[in-house]
């Protein structure tokens, strides 16, 4: 590992120096044109640096405003093309840290993403969202392929562990078309299936009781809109969180509607929400099939679901793996022991 000896702190873009010659061995320059960028850019000890050598197998020296980047002539190009969407990233003044580093060497890893990426190995601006508080960006190939199914299709499933961003790029897409008027309402639902704990020994009334279930819903919102547009619009009932029983009788129009949580759904309860569906809304169904706190697992209606709905035009499935966990890395290998073999669905 060289020493880097750029400044460090918060500017253009990069311009390459050296083209890739297939399969040989090359060296790249690359020159920074706002050298005050290069500390959030490198990290903190030059840990985003330190990442793209353990993952893509190059050498990275920086001296001054340039950097060169050696090794084998495609990996040499990927990390190029990551340092450069990092650092276009900074200069639109988004943030940069070790899992937004991680997700861009998968992203500019994967040959199936033409055309929802750059050239640089940066997404499209057709897959980033952008709330009141915060631009989000995929960090996975996943997360790329699933926030363009949100802006296009009717009915989005998303499968996955925990930490993948299911519920959390749901809840950003949501805010995101309520905010510019695509939608009138937001409508957030999980089903308040008891864990190994007892619901009706919880203090307090109905509300009381159920909003344990839904906070991961209400920090989801307070991440993308300021809190009192939060309290506002929820007062006015423009945001809505309910437990699934809630949805029982109702249609759903111009709507933005998440249920969080699905595999705790039976085959009726799913039948009953799926069919709320009104006029110009959207549904995205979240859920992990590995993680069912059912009594009989195998009556899950998610998993029921994702196999009599597959294929209907307008319905999308998209799956998360353990690999693309977006929380500490350790996450991902925790859940990659417990879960064992996949679950179908």
């Amino acid at each position: 590992m060289a020493k880097k000896s750029a400044p460090r702190g918060p500017s253009g873009p990069l311009r390459p120096h050296a083209p890739a010659a297939a399969g040989d061995r090359v060296r790249l320059e690359l020159e920074f044109d706002r050298p005050q960028l290069l500390g959030p850019l490198f990290g903190q000890y030059d840990q985003n640096l330190i990442v793209l050598e353990n993952r893509l197998g190059v050498y990275i020296a920086a001296r001054g405003n340039k950097v060169q980047v050696e090794g084998e002539a495609d990996s040499a190009a990927r990390a190029r093309d990551v340092l450069s969407s990092l650092y276009n990233r900074l200069a639109q003044g988004q943030g940069v840290d070790t899992g937004d580093v991680e997700g861009a060497v998968a992203i500019a890893s994967d040959p199936s993403l033409d055309g929802l990426v750059r050239e640089d190995g940066s997404p499209n601006p057709s897959v980033v969202i952008r709330t009141r508080r915060k631009t989000i960006v995929p960090r996975s190939p996943t997360q790329v392929r699933y926030i363009e199914a949100l802006s296009r299709d009717d009915v989005i499933f998303a499968l996955g562990p925990a930490g993948t961003g299911k519920t959390y790029l749901a809840v950003a897409q949501a805010v995101s078309q309520l905010i510019t008027g695509s939608v009138d309402r937001l409508i957030l639902s999980r089903p308040a299936v008891e864990a190994g704990e007892r619901l009706g020994f919880l203090p307090g009334d109905m509300k009381d009781k159920v909003d344990p279930y839904l906070r991961p819903l209400y920090d989801a919102l307070y991440d993308m809109l300021p809190s009192e547009q939060v309290e506002r619009r929820l007062a006015s009932g423009e945001i809505e969180i309910a437990p699934l029983a809630f949805m029982r009788g109702r249609t759903l129009a111009n709507a933005f509607v998440i249920l969080d949580e699905a595999q705790n759904t039976t085959p009726l309860q799913m039948k009953m929400f799926l069919t709320r569906f009104g006029e110009r809304s959207r549904m995205v169904v979240c859920g992990d099939p590995n993680q069912v706190d059912l009594p009989n697992p195998a009556a899950s209606g998610l998993a029921d679901a994702v196999r009599k709905l597959s294929g209907i035009p307008g319905i999308s499935t998209l799956r998360f793996s353990s690999r693309e966990v977006v929380r500490h890395p350790i996450v991902g290998a925790i859940v990659e022991a417990y879960e064992g073999p996949p679950v179908d669905g």
